[in-house]
């Protein structure tokens, strides 16, 4: 039977139930509302069987039915916004891998620049940095097989796999020929998202800016289940030394897990709305910050923010701010105040990411930038009265060459460049805090 032929038939059997239970109840109007809905439905979803037919039976050659399905499915959610997405099967493992930042592998940045599988960084504490593997090393084969030509996604996929599995690289340093040959057991890396501006002689990150002054410093760079657990720790431990203010570092955040947001917001208030969730057929929902043991004394915070902070990010400044329990540095933020639900389709195989709702900031302004939306339009978390700090693409590539050099886990005997490029985000910052605790600024 024809594709056609069971839909007209299942379309049939429906038609016929809904009409039979439509005599026992409801309204003769909402009844044939709901007969005209599925009518409705029945003729769209014929036109699309019938285009899938003709096209599987008739197109010049032949086509994968399943890519054609899904790039219907693409298609119908690329007309909502550009936030809603298809994960396919094949996909779903490095999705829930970047959500849950978490997945078996040795613990190791890499690129492929050059056809070579260069080291940037091992993670501090991974299975690659116990083993002795460090910034620089070029990875010339894995279980005995040539990597030249890699690419970064060639490499997850050999380098990533079960914990417990071992792997072995051929290690090739600073040009030599001979290739040291390193068996190394993979492990659940955890990526650590809360890090310091630099590490400490423990080849930790160090999270106090200025000892002298007890100026901490946080950078978050995604939200993911373990943000606020990190954050809590790092946070503990400045509040020990006797931190004084706090810049928290959210510049290219894109955001992450709501929940996250909410928690480190929490964390910061004992009182006032953190956000509000609305949507089609969401129940309208908000939360308000409690008063609790765990709550830090009230040293003053500055937030760093860029164009390219987003999402959950957005919803901690735009929080603290409208509480004002934090002044917001930098420039106006991306836009973007909707949430997605991941919907899991073909029994957790693939998935929906898909557009439910939109999220409102304290004082009640949905902050989504949407297509039409204008500049002077109210949209992101604007820098607080005073204190925008735009810098230009110049000063953002030297920020970036300055943070990829400080991010550099490398060995005892070396030592990170001096450092010459001047943040005037994080110079504002400063100065604020200097203000604040009365602290002469150099």
């Amino acid at each position: 039977m024809s594709g056609y032929r069971r839909l007209r038939r299942a379309g049939a059997v429906l038609l016929g139930t809904l009409v039979l239970s439509s005599t026992f109840s409801g309204s003769v109007a909402a009844q044939d509302q709901e007969a005209k809905r599925v009518r409705e439905d029945f003729e769209l979803m014929k036109l699309f069987v019938e285009t899938y037919e003709q096209i599987d039976s008739n197109y010049v050659r032949d086509v994968d039915r399943r890519e054609l399905v899904e790039a219907a499915i693409h298609g119908m959610l690329e007309h909502l916004d550009q936030y809603s997405s298809y994960i396919p099967r094949e996909d779903v493992a490095r999705f829930d891998q970047a959500v849950e930042q978490e997945f078996g592998g040795i613990g190791i940045q890499v690129n492929g620049v050059g056809g070579r599988l260069t080291v940037v960084s091992p993670l501090p504490g991974s299975p690659a940095f116990r083993a002795g593997v460090r910034s620089g090393d070029v990875i010339a084969e894995v279980d005995g097989k040539s990597t030249e030509g890699f690419s970064v996604t060639d490499a997850v996929k050999v380098l990533q796999g079960p914990p417990g599995r071992p792997v072995t690289l051929g290690i090739r340093r600073n040009g030599e020929e001979e290739l040291e040959q390193l068996k190394i057991q993979r492990e659940v890396i955890k990526v650590p998202t809360v890090l310091g501006d630099r590490y400490n002689p423990n080849r930790e990150w160090e999270f106090m800016l200025d000892d002298e002054k007890k100026i901490g410093y946080v950078r978050v760079t995604h939200f993911s289940p373990h943000t606020t657990e990190e954050l809590r720790k790092a946070v503990d431990g400045l509040v020990a030394r006797d931190m004084k203010g706090l810049i928290i570092d959210l510049r290219s955040n894109p955001g992450g897990l709501l929940e996250s947001a909410i928690e480190i917001s929490d964390m910061f208030l004992e009182s006032g709305d953190i956000v509000s969730v609305k949507g089609r057929n969401v129940t309208e929902k908000s939360w308000k910050a409690k008063k609790g043991d765990s709550s830090y004394p009230d040293f003053p915070i500055t937030i760093l923010v860029n164009r390219f902070s987003a999402s959950a990010s957005e919803v901690l400044s735009a929080c603290l701010q409208d509480n004002q329990r934090a002044v917001v540095i930098g420039e106006r933020t991306w836009g973007k105040g909707s949430v997605q639900n991941v919907i899991r389709m073909e029994s957790g195989e693939s998935a929906l990411k898909l557009t439910t709702a939109s999220y409102h900031r304290p004082s009640g302004i949905n902050i989504h930038r949407f297509p039409d939306s204008k500049k002077e339009d109210e949209w992101g978390v604007k820098p607080s009265e005073g204190f925008e700090v735009t810098m230009s693409p110049e000063d953002w590539e030297l920020w970036i060459q300055d943070r990829e050099q400080q991010d550099i886990l490398r060995p005892e005997s070396e030592t990170a460049p001096e450092r010459t490029f001047q943040d005037p985000q994080l110079k504002k910052a400063l100065e604020y805090l200097n203000e604040k605790l009365g602290t002469v600024t150099p």
